[in-house]
């Protein structure tokens, strides 16, 4: 999808705010502890690319979902570490190899599999993925990962690390990431061949957990200056939040009561009422369920009426503003402000979906 670079619709990325973050969670975590900055789908709608060339001089690798995204980062000059989160299937060894990747071997029927084609592991760098709980990849047994392990080793593999992820670190109940810990720190204590690299802390467990920080930390959400947990646990120092979405007035008018509005006629004005049309819609990630919440215009909050459509959207403006006034959707404008946090309440969702779901009609502008 090509940016629309001719229309005021635009995401402002404040990079310094990244690097901040990243001090921030550092300056409370041993020294020693590698930090991974995690990169994937686009690095949360920041930019994969602008995101890891700004900080890659302040972490120690990269993590990504797929081989397409360590490739992206490759290509644009990236030489550090980048861990392939993602099952990835033996078949792309090759292109690995060529690129540097590191993998996530999920499983011994990967390896199996990868020695029956028959493929050179030699010198192939990877992780072991371990699922304690989370239910999606990874060896569920001590004795899967030491086969494994030793497998992929005696194949030439460079075994770098083992890694595990908790699926309720971002909750107030704690009782199944406890579980998930105990399993993780029993199997590791039990390995015949412990790799360089033990990590099991994604963002919520770097905020929260501190008994999960093993020697790195994989930090996703909370680098962008984000809460994983939404609102329900309270953040334990302060992060920047890095994503502003910003666009502007291209149409208004004044319409008389009972004038209807958008697709299916949902909204019908109760009295005569100044209308605003965005250039942005559910083709941008602004979607459907949008309309009943607010934007900012000039410092006020300003609903939006009928359906969101796929490039347009209608608000309702307490007066006349001329056209380019600047509207805000997610960011400050005036003494308001609107997180992305707040349009995942609206949404009945998470925050990280509303940042990957801002599409890549949206042009991203990096300060």
């Amino acid at each position: 999808m090509i940016s629309s670079l001719h229309r005021p619709t635009l995401a402002k990325v404040d990079l310094s705010a990244i690097s901040s973050n990243i001090k921030q969670i550092q300056d409370h975590v041993p020294q020693s502890v590698k930090t991974f900055a995690v990169v994937k789908a686009n690095a949360y709608g920041h930019g994969a690319v602008a995101v890891a060339s700004h900080t890659q001089r302040l972490v120690d690798g990269f993590c990504v979902s797929n081989i397409d995204e360590g490739i992206e980062l490759r290509q644009a000059g990236i030489r550090k570490p980048i861990l392939v989160l993602g099952v990835v299937l033996p078949g792309e060894v090759p292109l690995v190899r060529d690129y540097r990747l590191t993998l996530t071997i999920a499983s011994l029927e990967w390896l199996e599999l990868a020695q029956a084609k028959p493929l050179d592991l030699s010198n192939l760098l990877v992780h072991i993925a371990v699922d304690s709980g989370m239910g999606r990849i990874g060896v569920r047994s001590l004795a899967e990962a030491n086969d494994l392990i030793a497998g992929l080793r005696q194949a030439g593999c460079q075994v770098k690390g083992i890694f595990t992820h908790f699926a309720t670190a971002d909750e107030a109940d704690d009782r199944k990431f406890q579980e998930q810990l105990a399993f993780f720190k029993e199997l590791v204590a039990g390995l015949d061949y412990c790799p360089e690299l033990v990590h099991a802390s994604n963002s919520a467990t770097s905020l929260w957990h501190s008994e999960g920080i093993f020697n790195a930390l994989r930090l996703g959400l909370v680098i962008y200056g984000l809460n994983p947990s939404g609102q329900e646990l309270s953040l334990p120092y302060k992060i920047k939040p890095a994503l502003s979405l910003e666009t502007a007035l291209v149409h208004v008018k004044k319409v008389p009561a009972g004038a209807d509005v958008g697709y299916g006629a949902t909204y019908t004005s109760s009295q005569e009422e100044w209308i605003g049309t965005l250039p942005l819609g559910y083709a941008d990630g602004w979607t459907r369920d949008m309309q009943g919440f607010d934007v900012l215009v000039a410092g006020q909050r300003c609903p939006i009426v009928g359906r969101v459509s796929m490039d347009q959207i209608t608000i309702r403006l307490p007066q006349s503003y001329p056209l380019g006034t600047k509207v805000t959707l997610i960011g400050k404008n005036g003494d308001q402000l609107i997180s992305a946090t707040d349009v995942a309440q609206q949404r009945g969702t998470i925050n990280y979906e509303v940042l990957c779901l801002l599409s890549d009609r949206v042009p991203r502008e990096y300060k």
